[in-house]
């Protein structure tokens, strides 16, 4: 008997970061290990890269992909010392970004007050009309790029620095004094004569770097992909009927995409989970970031079983970790060949990751998004 489609499908991938960094936070977000402390009494920090991070960096890849821009957003601050307000989304399934990335939309409360004392609302205003909140929750659900093991990953620091010394003449050094005020070029030059200091370096202390192996989950819910709620749709959006299909999903009523957008979306989106890395305005010290290998399946245990990290007894009394890649886990399992410099392999594939786009590819074409009821 033919197994049932599920509805949700899953990926894990395991990526090599050699020596970069995530976020600018402290020079890179971390958080303590609380099992496998480093030598020191504090639990050992572990690097790591936010859900929304990743997510984006997934969305930058599908774009980048189809030759697309985002979909625009406004941003709206308030008087006095422009305090930060809404961020408001299009809401228009449309957009790629949107349609697989997901939106909110919510009026603020003085927003929420002028609309009650307004008797007549602008029609092409990109607010509600009803008032309503909007949202839509991505079909995507992405976990945050963390280590496969707290052993097998390091968090490093290192000391680094903004130099501008080797042309003195062309770059310039002010003084302020305690009240602000800025100190004559007579009396700037006196100062550094006085001084060993180079105040044409800027000394950037415990800088955070990244390294090791690092894994990441992806859980698609088919029956949201290119299926979009009735209610979640603002009114002031107008879909096409001739590009979206009126229908009826386990949520509801939904607007359905049609199934030539959704064969040249599908493509975009398997590249995209499959060969992304972070390149967002928040990654710097480059690393290729490579894919060692990819488990896709319909069950999310078999997706742990399959990428897995294994400690190891060789009797030193310290705990040291290596990671089993298991094909008898239950999940389809792809190797590439830059995993063979990790660990002992006979089975790795150049046509690894090829064939692991191919085989999301098959999977998302092969559910009927139309017909779910």
């Amino acid at each position: 008997m033919k197994k049932k489609m599920q509805p949700v499908l899953y990926l894990r991938g395991l990526k090599n970061v050699s020596y970069s960094v995530f976020a600018v936070d402290k020079g890179q977000k971390f958080y303590r290990d609380p099992l496998f402390s480093s030598h020191t009494h504090i639990g050992k920090k572990l690097p790591f890269s936010s859900g929304q991070q990743v997510k984006r960096c997934i969305i930058d890849a599908l774009l980048s992909n189809l030759n697309v821009e985002r979909a625009p957003v406004t941003f709206v601050f308030e008087q006095k010392n422009l305090k930060e307000g809404e961020v408001l989304s299009l809401c228009d399934p449309n957009y790629p970004d949107q349609l697989l990335g997901g939106w909110m939309l919510a009026n603020s409360k003085k927003e929420k007050t002028k609309k009650k004392e307004k008797e007549i609302k602008d029609e092409d205003s990109d607010e509600n009309s009803d008032g309503s909140i909007k949202k839509r929750r991505s079909p995507l659900s992405i976990s945050a790029l963390t280590p496969l093991h707290p052993l097998l990953a390091e968090y490093n620091t290192e000391n680094i620095s903004f130099d501008r010394s080797d042309n003195k003449s062309l770059h310039r050094v002010i003084i302020r004094d305690d009240k602000g005020n800025l100190l004559s070029e007579e009396e700037t030059k006196m100062i550094l004569e006085g001084t060993h200091r180079d105040l044409y370096r800027k000394w950037i202390q415990d800088s955070g770097r990244a390294t090791g192996l690092f894994v990441y989950d992806v859980a698609i819910d088919l029956r949201t992909l290119f299926s979009v709620s009735i209610y979640d749709v603002p009114n002031n959006i107008k879909l096409d009927e001739k590009k979206w299909k009126r229908g009826k999903n386990a949520f509801g009523e939904c607007w359905t995409l049609c199934k030539s957008d959704r064969e040249k979306l599908i493509p975009a989106l398997a590249h995209a989970l499959v060969n992304w890395r972070i390149t967002s305005n928040q990654a710097r010290t480059f690393s290729l970031m490579e894919t060692l290998a990819i488990a896709i399946g319909d069950n999310a245990n078999a997706q742990a079983g399959a990428i897995r990290a294994r400690l190891i007894d060789d009797e030193s009394g310290k705990p040291k970790a290596t990671f089993v890649l298991d094909e008898n886990a239950g999940a389809n399992l792809y190797i590439t060949p830059p995993c063979a410099a990790h660990i002992l392999l006979n089975n790795e594939d150049v046509e690894a990751l090829r064939k692991a786009e191919k085989h999301l590819i098959e999977v998302m074409l092969a559910f009927d998004y139309d017909n779910q009821f």
